[in-house]
């Protein structure tokens, strides 16, 4: 929900870094209309117009642009002060917003934040999932959730995951009819699902035994962007498929799918739940950052 008492100016900040007022709305938990009533009556007392708006495009104006510029650093300073005040309440309440990507959510929504909320009822986690890496802070986000060797340097970083590595897979009946492949080349005379990265980039399949590094354009009969869809795909008998292994283990374990080249994906660097060291957090912050040690533990 939207940050009670500097509404006005969060939403002035949430608009410029956004560049929509839908986009902003979603994150203030406002609808658009609303945002947009608290734009015009702001810009009525202020006498001016911060925004241009089209049907198609928002944008500062100039007096918006210095209005942003000067209010940014003392709106973070007022909430700093704000969340000193919150975080000594004893009970663990508000939201939280983390950012991830799709395949580490699945790996730390069960164990850990449904855990979280089971615990603590009176915290809301809004979990957002995307592929491109962003500045946590200037997007507003209390938490992210990356590979260790992805986090920023000026960040603290929890490690929240078992060993992680990729796995190739595929049905028994896709092996029974085409045979395994024993190296990565081999996966060139397979039909191998391909993998669209969120910049629109097709994946080269990523291999490494005794240090050396192989990368595989696999070909195949399908291009998908999510790894849902080609779990369903190779559960199908279509391929062979390179996944993050949490994402196709209860299929490995129960003898649904098939892991080859195994020898060849060494462990790959632990997820990490991280955040700015600045203080203050809120109770309800301090307590899931407490259950991510543990569970790292």
């Amino acid at each position: 929900m939207a940050r009670q008492g500097l509404i006005e100016f969060d939403a002035v900040l949430a608009i410029a870094r956004r560049g929509s007022f839908r986009a902003a709305a979603q994150e203030l938990g406002l609808s658009t209309t609303a945002l947009s009533n608290v734009i015009g009556k702001l810009e009525r007392q202020l006498g001016v117009r911060l925004f241009n708006r089209t049907t198609r495009s928002v944008s500062l104006t100039d007096a918006g642009r210095n209005f942003v510029d000067q209010v940014g650093p003392a709106v973070r300073t007022l909430h700093d002060a704000m969340g000193a005040a919150r975080s000594q309440q004893e009970t663990p309440s508000g939201t939280l917003r983390i950012n991830a990507f799709a395949t580490g959510a699945r790996e730390v929504l069960g164990p850990l934040l449904l855990k979280y909320l089971r615990r603590y009822p009176r915290v809301h986690i809004d979990l957002v999932t995307e592929g491109r890496i962003l500045d946590i802070v200037a997007e507003g986000f209390d938490l992210g959730l990356r590979s260790a060797d992805l986090v920023p340097s000026d960040m603290i970083a929890i490690p929240v995951s078992p060993p992680r590595s990729f796995a190739v897979v595929a049905s028994p009946e896709y092996f029974k009819a085409n045979g395994k492949p024993r190296v990565p080349p081999d996966l060139l005379r397979h039909a191998c699902l391909r993998i669209r990265l969120p910049n629109g980039v097709l994946h080269r399949w990523q291999f490494e035994k005794n240090g050396q590094p192989v990368h595989i354009d696999v070909q195949g009969p399908i291009t998908l962007d999510e790894a849902s869809l080609s779990r369903i795909t190779v559960l199908d008998h279509v391929g062979i498929g390179y996944f993050m292994e949490s994402d196709v283990r209860e299929d490995i374990e129960a003898g649904r799918l098939v892991r080859v080249l195994e020898d060849w994906t060494p462990p790959l660097a632990p997820l990490c739940l991280y955040y700015p060291s600045k203080r203050n957090h809120s109770a309800a912050f301090k307590a899931l950052i407490d259950m991510a040690h543990g569970h790292a533990g």
